[in-house]
């Protein structure tokens, strides 16, 4: 029989292993389903008696992740994916750092339940370890009238006011929480710094490769009206809700064809309230200031998320098509002369993606005088180099997933486990102290960790393509 702890909505019973404790599939708000379907989240109904947590619950309803990929939620799911799961190294403690992880997904997938966000070897080092689901897609970002935008936002905030009433029973101190997550998980992080709901939620930050992708109420209300006509419906809520989400997953890419200039369709909604603009705008006026912040990017972020151009492309397009001109197209030929076309496309891109807009907002928090630290992750591996997710299996310790093998192999190569080892210290050490162990980054000491064996700290790497964008 594993340990037991109360929760504000009832009992529940974990399982121990390996000297870790897990406690899975708790709920932190009702399905939302019903008259709730596409509403902001509401209170989890409570329970009697003692609830197992040993298995995941549903995962938000979402496509396959990739052509080939095994499904993360199918029709039968349902929509109760509003779940949190915890690791620690002791229930009974008291004061753990807490670290709550924020998952990626281009806005339309992800789940908690995915093998690589297992927390074991993460919660080894010391914390308390929370994942939880957040709806995606049109279920969680699609713009609706009368209805409040960003519910995947909003689940979010859910979930760390979760943490705040509960984790205590765990071994954690409410007081000392790291939000951490990568991709669309680190632009979340980035707004949820700035969002006056989630003040006083969480006192430090982590964000792993954030991109832009904002949209305004009328470019997600296009999304909407695409979609409802592919869908054969009036974009009103009483004719959305009364859709399965099977149906709504089958047209929810439509807005997408004939385009190669995105990936989703979705992204925060720019609503006035939550989100007032890209992640770093609201940093920029000093929102967040109070949050101390490591952000960073992997070295190739474009390398696995699209094509190449074939030779002799036309990069003045590609400059155009990211929101510069073609003379940024020369001026980057001319930062990098020893670079084919293919591999300044992979420059462009990857700056235009998430370097640039990581460095936004590494640069806006420590302007408005935020404690930050930035770095750049330079491992390099055998399949896609340093490519955007690649930094996840390290985060976590996790080498055999189907989702480490796409970037590390199989087996991992010999040096994953020391760098993982040394990055989880890092993250870790800054979850507990505020310290990561390298140099802050500075208006004027522009220092950034270079994540490779060994790690080394430089100034920042990228100054031709920030003076490009500057510019």
């Amino acid at each position: 029989m594993g340990p037991v702890v109360v929760t504000s909505a009832g009992r529940v019973r974990g399982v121990g292993r390996d000297g870790m404790v897990s406690f899975r599939g708790i709920p932190f708000a009702a399905p939302p389903d019903g008259p709730l379907r596409f509403r902001p989240p509401a209170p989890a109904p409570g329970w009697d008696g003692i609830r197992d947590a040993v298995a995941y619950g549903a995962a938000p309803p979402q496509s396959a992740p990739a052509p080939g990929a095994p499904a993360v939620w199918r029709p039968g799911d349902g929509l109760d994916c509003l779940t949190v799961n915890v690791w620690t190294p002791d229930p009974g403690a008291a004061g753990l750092p807490v670290m709550v992880w924020i998952y990626g997904g281009m806005w339309k997938h992800g789940s908690s339940s995915m093998p690589q966000y297992d927390a074991t070897a993460l919660a080894g080092s010391g914390v308390v370890v929370v994942t939880f689901n957040y709806r995606v897609g049109f279920e969680g970002f699609a713009h609706l009238p009368g209805v409040p935008d960003n519910r995947g936002l909003r689940d979010q905030i859910a979930a760390l006011e979760w943490v705040r009433d509960n984790i205590t029973g765990f071994g954690g101190d409410s007081g000392n929480v790291t939000v951490f997550g990568q991709s669309a998980g680190a632009a979340s992080t980035a707004l949820l710094m700035a969002a006056p709901a989630a003040r006083g939620l969480f006192r430090r930050a982590i964000a792993q490769s954030v991109p832009a992708g904002a949209r305004t109420r009328a470019e997600a209300g296009t999304v909407t009206d695409t979609i409802a006509r592919a869908a054969g419906v009036p974009a009103d809520w009483d004719s959305l809700a009364a859709l399965p989400p099977e149906a709504l997953l089958a047209v929810q890419d439509t807005p997408l064809r004939g385009r190669d200039d995105g990936f989703t369709a979705f992204g925060p909604v720019v609503d006035g309230e939550l989100v007032t603009g890209q992640p770093w705008t609201a940093l920029e006026a000093g929102a967040g200031r109070d949050v101390d912040l490591i952000a960073g990017f992997t070295h190739d972020e474009y390398l696995g998320q699209g094509p190449l151009p074939p030779a002799g492309a036309d990069l003045g397009s590609v400059a155009e098509a990211v929101g510069l001109d073609r003379q940024a197209a020369a001026a980057y030929r001319g930062a990098h002369p020893e670079l084919g076309d293919a591999e300044l496309f992979t420059v462009m891109l990857s700056d235009a993606l998430v370097r640039m807009p990581t460095t936004r907002v590494a640069r806006a928090h420590a302007n408005a005088g935020g404690r930050t630290w930035l770095y750049d992750f330079t491992w390099k591996g055998p399949t896609l180099g340093a490519a955007h997710g690649i930094d996840v299996p390290f985060t976590f310790g996790n080498a055999t997933s189907r989702y480490a093998a796409r970037f590390l192999g199989s087996p991992a190569p010999a040096g994953f486990a020391g760098l993982s080892e040394r990055l989880r210290t890092a993250w870790t050490s800054f979850a507990g102290s505020g310290d990561p162990g390298w140099p802050r980054f500075t208006p004027d000491r522009r220092t950034t960790r270079l994540w490779d064996l060994p790690p080394a700290d430089t100034r920042y790497p990228l100054e031709a393509s920030w003076r490009i964008w500057d510019a």
